[in-house]
């Protein structure tokens, strides 16, 4: 037998451990692991020069914007960002324009998408009004449903339990996750209204906009409102430790219920707000050093599921309005996500194996993406290659994303992605894209 490819001394996890070895890759899948004279013989061999061989990232939170947003960023830069970043799977949130509210925009995301990605992508959807298309949705190669809280991107009214209520039991029905951005949109409106009556405009009067009770809020009442139904349902982005500690106890009566957190709610604190102005801006905001400290000791005590950096590129425009009320809340974090991790790796604050479980095999799981998040036998061939070893400062001017801004500009870290593979096909080597657009797939 003569493989596709051989990846060759590398060194991969087992049972904690590193070990060396390599990897067999056949018609995009993973056929052995093992030492380098026990693989079959190959008709290409990649020399992994003593790298730590990984599964491909999986980023269940980014924004990919394309079509009418495509000044943001479009499908091939995105996925050219995802690539250098590790990650070989990314799952694009609906809130593009025209929204992924029907099967006909679902279909336009898709056909736009289709030649021009780089890695594996997948498409959530926002619940429509008509309850006939939602069935459609639900029966449609989606990863799930997303609701947004805070900023209503669907024409349904969810501030009203009931319809909350309906759009989380049809989910259910159909066993379909919902993905739930929660802040109490009208708490949200009275503060801006009070916040602009004031005459409020500086980047810290965001944090007064959203503050920590007004997720917990939210939170709390989505959690009561799915004890009817017990849908599959996911926290995106959580900011605050009580909100955290309220979808553990959530868990703990049985609810199918998970949550992430980002890499900004992490390492940065409200103090960048005052920094940076518009680039420290998103939704939610940072939090202060208490609670960011809170989430990390959450992260490492495995009471959070995942990490996803919801990737969310603006124009550079838009992050450096004039006026607060201008400024659009997000950042890109493709590119940052891992090294970030891998840095903590290497100060012994986060173990390889819970990195590969928050941003790999975790999320595989809860989004049931199969033939993800392992190495194993029989395991799609995403692969990523890192050097734990590499000093390097992030600089945002080199970014594949449209978006060339970061709150981690000047960041210095110690690990970087060096090689991802996408079904066994060479996309990134150092930094550079080095395949053609379209070897990765549209998930179904």
């Amino acid at each position: 037998m003569v493989v596709d490819l051989n990846i060759v001394d590398v060194k991969m996890l087992q049972g904690g451990l590193l070990v060396e070895g390599g990897i067999s890759v056949d018609d995009g899948r993973i056929v052995k692991v093992g030492k380098e004279v026990n693989l079959p013989a190959s008709s290409e061999r990649i020399d992994g020069e003593g790298l730590v061989a990984l599964p491909g990232m999986i980023d269940a939170h980014v924004h990919l914007r394309d079509l009418r947003l495509s000044y943001k960023e479009d499908f091939l830069t995105g996925t050219s960002a995802a690539a250098c970043g590790g990650f070989t799977t990314v799952l694009d949130m609906p809130n593009s324009d025209p929204k992924t509210d029907s099967l006909k925009h679902l279909e336009m995301r898709r056909r736009a998408a289709r030649g021009r990605v780089l890695v594996n992508v997948g498409f959530y959807a926002c619940f429509p009004e008509e309850q006939e298309e939602t069935e459609r949705l639900a029966e449609s190669p989606i990863v799930g449903f997303k609701i947004n809280l805070s900023d209503p991107w669907s024409r349904l009214n969810f501030d009203d339990d009931d319809v909350l209520s309906s759009a989380l039991r049809l989910a259910a029905t159909h066993d379909r996750l919902v993905a739930v951005h929660a802040e109490d949109h009208l708490a949200l409106m009275e503060r801006e209204r009070e916040l602009r009556a004031k005459g409020a405009d500086r980047p810290e009067d965001f944090l007064r906009l959203h503050p920590p009770e007004v997720e917990v809020s939210a939170v709390h009442r989505v959690l009561r409102i799915a004890e009817g139904s017990r849908p599959r349902l996911h926290f995106c982005h959580v900011s605050t430790a009580e909100a955290v500690r309220a979808i553990a106890e959530a868990k703990r009566r049985g609810l199918r219920v998970t949550c992430e957190v980002t890499p900004h709610h992490l390492f940065l604190t409200e103090e960048a707000v005052s920094r940076l102005g518009g680039i420290a801006i998103m939704s939610p905001p940072l939090r202060s050093p208490k609670i960011a400290g809170d989430l990390w000791k959450m992260v490492k005590g495995g009471l959070i599921d995942i990490i996803a950096d919801d990737h969310a590129p603006h124009a550079l425009e838009e992050k450096e309005a004039e006026s607060l009320w201008d400024v659009r809340p997000g950042i890109p974090g493709l590119e940052t996500t891992l090294p970030l991790l891998l840095d903590r790796v290497n100060r012994g604050e986060l173990s390889l194996w819970d990195l590969t479980r928050l941003l790999s095999s975790r999320p595989a799981e809860l989004f049931h993406l199969r033939g993800k998040g392992s190495l194993g036998e029989g395991f799609d061939g995403d692969v990523v290659l890192v050097d734990l070893r590499e000093r390097w400062v992030i600089d945002s001017s080199k970014f594949k994303s449209k978006a060339k801004y970061s709150p981690f500009d000047g960041t210095e870290v110690v690990g970087r992605p060096v090689k991802t593979f996408v079904a066994g096909t060479l996309v990134m080597e150092g930094g550079e894209i080095v395949a053609e657009p379209g070897c990765g797939r549209l998930l179904s």
